[in-house]
């Protein structure tokens, strides 16, 4: 892959668009992830990174700064060429026209979120966007959320825009919804599907354990679960029904 754009996203994060240095992308659906090789000494393993959206024979990803392989992507200049595995896992369900869906990222968990919508939208899904973050100047892809013309909701931890408070305390939560999908934080994450249990909607996350390989090998991505013991996220994963995780014992 060839990087095509690098663009700031946030304080710590840079949006990559990259596209194939011959050929065309691999069909792909939202909740999957991609694995990039980076070439930095003391950088061994590849870096799971979510598709964040597909546009063309362009490949979005969302890049949070967390180290040295993440900063160094952070920084690549265009025109780089490296090596991506894609792609790889389980994504979200793709529900009937006429079921009501509601996306919830937090952080850099906004990724995945972009895709899902742009294929919700291709289908007739009615579906709304919850996005979170801590402050107003750290949440992204506003823009292209509202892009899709479908209702964005946004809860910050201190209040600076929207809802002052964490995402699973947002007021859209209590509506009912067919599907709720979401993906950030694993607090987050746990708070989210705390609240969808409660209120018998279904819910969707997708998970961010380390994930070296990809392809349920190394297995370092364990979850246990309840109906199939040991699953690895990146293999089984990385979406799990709520109801499938042993989260609520």
């Amino acid at each position: 892959m060839v990087v095509k754009r690098n663009a700031v996203a946030s304080s710590s994060c840079r949006l990559l668009v990259l596209s194939p240095v011959k050929g065309d992308l691999p069909p792909m659906r939202p909740g999957q992830f991609v694995e990039v090789k980076v070439d930095v000494p003391g950088v061994f393993l590849r870096r799971p990174i979510s598709v964040c959206n597909v546009e063309g024979n362009d490949l979005w990803l969302l890049v949070r700064r967390a180290g040295k392989a993440t900063d160094a992507l952070c920084d690549m200049a265009e025109g780089t060429i490296f090596n991506v595995v894609m792609p790889l896992g389980n994504g979200f369900s793709i529900p009937e026209p006429g079921t009501r869906v509601l996306l919830v990222g937090g952080g850099v968990g906004v990724a995945p979120m972009l895709y899902y919508a742009r294929k919700l939208a291709e289908t007739g899904v009615d579906f709304s966007i919850l996005t979170a973050a801590k402050t107003k100047c750290e949440l992204m892809l506003m823009d292209e959320f509202e892009k899709s013309g479908n209702a964005v909701y946004v809860a910050t931890d201190d209040g600076s825009y929207g809802h002052k408070g964490f995402a699973a305390s947002h007021p859209v939560l209590c509506e009912n919804w067919d599907l709720v999908a979401c993906c950030g934080p694993l607090m987050m994450m746990k708070s989210i599907a705390s609240v969808c249990h409660k209120s018998d909607n279904r819910c969707e996350v997708s998970l961010e354990n380390l994930m070296a390989c990809g392809l349920g090998a190394c297995l370092c991505c364990v979850e246990s679960t309840v109906d199939k013991g040991n699953v690895c996220v990146c293999k089984d994963g990385p979406v799990f029904d709520i109801n499938v995780l042993k989260w609520q014992d």
